[in-house]
């Protein structure tokens, strides 16, 4: 069967599961199994909640460094000196040089990632989530070293003369044509990953960052400012005409690169990687320097929360049990913003490096190698001490749950930090003369805590017609969340819905909006999450912090967009051939323009999906061609 029939079976089958699904079903691939277990062998066995995804990635890292003899650490100061120029031949067969094809890489990993990515690592696992970061791009170097080897190994020259390389030639060329399903697999996944993961959440966190500073200045009631909400794919965006002009800007300009071709993208990449990164470098440097007396105990708090991460209180299973799967879920997201962000063993960079001018392929898998370091180890570094340093991690929902338990101890009520004054003048405002019941993880009791919201309110009272205490969800060491029967209870007694740290999902939101059932969540108000956390953290370090990561997130998130339209045209070559790229550069700019009206939840779970679909077949390959490697390995440094 050729690889244009595989890809149109493929593309069907994916669009099917999407319009009958919906974005529901590829939500779950990155919990995969945990979702197939009930909840009494979960409580029984913790360990069944690690994602095979993870799994896959960190067990083939470390394979990979045993076999290879730890590249990440012998390797290294040969892939500066290549990276420099020091082994450069115009006469050599490819695109561009390791310098150029380093930048665009780095271009698509160093990303919102490093901005959004970290602080949601500590958002939910703490401070320990930054040391699980290190451990995966620690051997996820030599994931990249790898993949990126292989790649230059198995390249083509296309009929235009442009070099084509990447996982799914690797699998053809590599494995042989009985694994060409393989590659076609990988191919489709690529191309639907640069749509979501590459594209739209760059454009989407791009146009979120730059709407909220223009709502600062003109506020968000006007014509142009106010939004809609709108359901697609299956969640709910929220859009106004200001996010559909920043959409159409973004879209233009990053129209204007790709549509010139990769040797367009290479001459940008290298100017705009280094740029973007001295700038945010600088100004982190400068936060983390004037708080010297603090990084001290930043890293304290790294080493001791990875290991050492403090339980939420009174844990159903025993204080033991709860301390470990409080450890456990700090591993997983460090483990998995870790893989995010440094796109170890994805296949994606492969495709970048494969266009080096070089006839020695572990020549440019040792400035591949580079990348991790760069990325995770300096740039998501930076961003986490730069996040402690200003106490701004305090802001957290970890900090919030694990630490200072504000509503689950009564020191809440006394800390002025709380504002629990404010929380009791917005439930006001909001519910004046309506019936509400409180849902909380308190174990105060509703009496006690309605008498706190009353205190300060000139004799008013909340008329509270009912409540309830959330039961722990050992699970993830927090609460359990607010249920449709929740949503349906207080529609019997004609009541609005006041949330006390509650997670409150889509379809809870949407069936208490079926029931004109009003849902306020204000423990969170002053917690911030992803870019926002980082946002708060620079503007409370520097004069106008806030501004440095608007402007870092559009040059992270264009570069990011630029590179990955690279990834796709390969794919789309590789199944369709040279005539098809035309087409899929301008689907891919009109998607810039969609994501950024597009619900960020619905964007991650179809990228995220795709991203999981992508990587198996590239880790399939590392292994089965991993004494290859070895081989070529050991011979270029034998004679070099």
């Amino acid at each position: 069967m050729s690889k244009r029939r595989y890809g149109l079976i493929a593309f069907g089958i994916i669009g099917i599961l999407l319009l009958t699904v919906g974005h529901e079903f590829f939500e779950k691939i990155w919990k995969f199994p945990k979702n197939l277990f009930s909840e009494n062998l979960l409580d029984s066995f913790p360990l069944t909640q690690i994602p095979l995804m993870v799994v896959a990635l960190l067990g083939t890292g470390i394979y990979m460094t045993f076999k290879l003899g730890f590249p990440q650490l012998k390797r290294v100061l040969h892939g500066i000196r290549v990276t420099r120029g020091d082994y450069d031949d115009v006469e050599d067969e490819g695109d561009l040089s390791h310098f150029k094809a380093l930048s665009t890489a780095l271009a698509a990993t160093v990303g919102i990632g490093n901005i959004a990515g970290v602080a949601t690592a500590i958002f939910i696992g703490g401070p320990g989530a930054l040391f699980w970061m290190w451990i995966t791009a620690f051997f996820g170097t030599s994931l990249k070293y790898a993949e990126c080897t292989l790649a230059l190994k198995y390249r083509e020259t296309d009929s235009l003369g442009n070099t084509a390389g990447g996982p799914m030639y690797t699998i053809e060329n590599g494995l042989g044509p009985r694994w060409r399903w393989l590659a076609v697999g990988f191919a489709c996944f690529a191309i639907i990953c640069s749509f979501f993961t590459g594209n739209a959440i760059q454009s989407n966190t791009l146009t979120q960052q730059v709407y909220s500073q223009f709502a600062n200045l003109f506020g968000n009631d006007g014509f142009i400012m106010a939004t809609k909400t709108f359901t697609v794919l299956g969640a709910d965006s929220h859009i106004s005409i200001m996010h559909g002009i920043i959409g159409l800007i973004t879209a233009s300009l990053v129209a204007m690169v790709i549509l010139g071709g990769i040797k367009r993208i290479g001459n940008v990449t290298s100017y705009l990687v280094p740029v973007m990164a001295v700038i945010y470098v600088f100004c982190a440097l400068f936060i983390i320097i004037d708080n010297y007396d603090k990084i001290g105990e930043a890293f304290n708090l790294v080493f001791t929360m990875a290991f050492n991460p403090p339980s939420i209180k009174e844990p159903a299973v025993g204080v033991a049990s709860g301390i470990f799967v409080t450890f456990l879920n700090t591993m997983l997201i460090g483990v998995q913003r870790g893989l995010f962000s440094s796109e170890s063993g994805q296949g994606s960079a492969a495709i970048a490096h494969s266009t080096a001018k070089t006839k020695y392929p572990v020549r440019e898998g040792v400035v591949a190698l580079l990348e991790p370091y760069i990325d995770t180890i300096i740039i998501c570094t930076l961003t986490g001490l730069v996040i402690m340093v200003t106490s701004s991690w305090e802001a957290t929902r970890f900090h919030s749950y694990n630490i200072d338990q504000r509503i689950s101890e009564q020191s809440f009520f006394q800390n002025e930090k709380s504002n629990i004054d404010n929380i009791s003048d917005k439930i006001f405002e909001e519910f004046n003369n309506s019936n509400i019941m409180i849902f909380t993880h308190s174990k105060i009791s509703l009496e006690q805590l309605t008498q706190v919201l009353n205190k300060n309110n000139n004799n008013q009272t909340l008329n509270i017609v009912g409540g309830k205490v959330s039961d722990q969800d050992i699970n993830r060491n927090g609460w359990k969340d607010l249920t449709i029967s929740d949503a349906l209870y207080a529609d019997s007694l004609e009541a609005n819905i006041v949330v006390f740290g509650l997670e409150v999902d889509d379809k809870t939101r949407k069936k208490a909006e079926e029931k004109s059932v009003r849902i306020k969540d204000y423990t969170d108000d002053d917690l911030k999450r992803g870019v926002l956390l980082t946002s708060e953290a620079f503007r409370r370090g520097i004069a106008g912090g806030d501004k440095i990561v608007t402007l870092a997130v559009i040059l992270f998130a264009l570069s990011t967009a630029i590179s990955w339209s690279f990834y796709g045209d390969r794919a789309t070559e590789y199944l369709f051939g040279t005539r098809a790229i035309p087409y899929y550069r301008y689907f891919y700019v009109f998607m810039v323009f969609v994501g950024s009206m597009l619900s960020v939840e619905a964007v991650w779970n179809f990228g995220d999906a795709a991203l999981a679909f992508m990587t198996f077949p590239n880790l399939i390959a590392i292994i089965l061609l991993s004494t290859k490697l070895k081989s070529l390995s050991d011979k270029y440094f034998e004679e070099n």
